[in-house]
């Protein structure tokens, strides 16, 4: 028996029951699909292609992603083309050549954007192009570092290469070596600078980048690293990209103990430049450790002389008012260190040995005597040869 057909609908006519239900079946498998689609790009659907964003300033939120400079090395080839293929280095206008399409600006693009850029001139050319993209080699990170560090400036650093902990101040020590690879860091860009002053701020390094390229707005991001120190715990230490500005500001509240933890951590130098006057054995520059306290100052000297007062050693150190601040310290080579009687150093202070009381007299009555010292050796002369 032939098989019988189902009834023509007619015009105007609602749907039986069974269209319907055949729709929704067809529509309740996407939905899913439909709800994952729309997941935002900082959310974890991305797997392991999410970009970690420090949602610091509002105004400024998104992924940070690696925007595309000067020096930067681009593969560019497009799908079954022949005679497209090239590998090309961002000029200094930050443009790319590429063949048959010419000059392409990409400074300040991500990949995915500057691939989009592409595909859109070569559509002009060709019909459905695809376009593959691939960065060859990063440029050097150019980064700008001011504040409480031993040198600030510009530096250009490397994916691997030697930072090293020292003392603006000179010295016969060379300092720490510290060697390193991978993509640069905040941590490095400071061991690169020779590491924190003693003023130096850990709870509030800041890191000043743009968002996009020349003149795009910047954000700022705040590390606090000093937990690490105190208790430890997770901390990011984040990736420095090209451009960045890095500030550590300068830390006015700092406890001794604070103080003491920062200067024997990678962060700081591994020596520090003290000058150490007056009634030593080997008076001038003296480059002792970071954490070093004043007894170490002055055995780096060679100690005391037998004309030192350890009743009076006086510490200047040079204030951030341009002031020098002045103790006068009773020394005792046995007192703890932080102490009042031997208290920790600093970059650039001036330790001046004063003479006992003893030593001041002879040297008095020396120089009061000085003056006639050549009439008094002229008369015994003449006594000794009986004129």
């Amino acid at each position: 028996m032939a098989p019988r057909e189902a009834p023509m609908q007619r015009p105007g006519q609602a749907p039986g029951p069974l269209p319907l239900v055949l729709l929704t079946l067809f529509l309740l498998p996407a939905a899913p699909a439909l709800a994952q689609a729309s997941t935002s790009p900082g959310s974890r659907a991305y797997g392991a292609a999410a970009v970690e964003t420090f949602q610091v300033d509002p105004g400024l939120a998104g992924p940070i992603r690696y925007r595309l400079g000067p020096g930067d090395r681009l593969k560019m080839s497009v799908f079954r083309m022949e005679g497209y293929e090239t590998v090309a280095e961002v000029l200094s206008d930050g443009t790319i050549s590429l063949p048959r399409l010419g000059s392409v600006p990409v400074w300040g693009l991500s990949l995915d954007q500057a691939r989009k850029r592409i595909t859109a001139g070569y559509a002009t050319i060709l019909r459905r192009p695809i376009v593959y993209l691939d960065l060859v080699e990063a440029r050097p990170v150019r980064v700008a570092i001011s504040g409480e560090v031993q040198r600030p400036g510009l530096y250009s650093i490397g994916k691997g290469g030697t930072n090293q902990l020292s003392s603006s101040g000179g010295g016969p020590s060379s300092g720490t070596t510290i060697q390193t690879s991978g993509w640069p860091t905040l941590l490095e860009a400071i061991q690169k600078a020779g590491g924190l002053t003693a003023y130096g701020d850990l709870r509030r390094l800041t890191v000043q980048r743009a968002t996009g390229g020349p003149g795009s707005p910047v954000r700022s991001l705040q590390f606090n690293f000093l937990p690490v120190l105190s208790g430890g715990g997770p901390i990011t230490n984040p990736l420095l990209y090209d451009g960045d500005s890095i500030l550590v500001p300068r830390a006015e509240d700092l406890s001794q103990s604070e103080l003491l933890a920062v200067a024997s951590s990678t962060f700081a130098p591994d020596t520090i430049a003290v000058n150490v006057v007056g009634e030593v054995q080997r008076p001038g520059l003296q480059s002792v450790k970071a954490n070093s306290p004043l007894s170490g100052a002055l055995l780096a000297a060679g100690g005391l002389t037998r004309r030192a007062s350890e009743e009076r050693v006086r510490l200047l150190r040079l204030q951030p008012s341009g002031a020098i601040k002045q103790a006068v310290i009773r020394f005792s080579p046995a007192a703890p260190l932080g102490s009042a009687q031997n208290p920790p150093l600093q970059q650039g202070d001036v330790i001046v040995v004063d003479r006992h009381g003893w030593a001041k007299t002879s040297d008095g009555v020396s120089d009061a005597l000085s003056p006639i010292g050549p009439v008094i050796n002229a008369a015994s002369l003449f006594r000794l040869l009986g004129l």
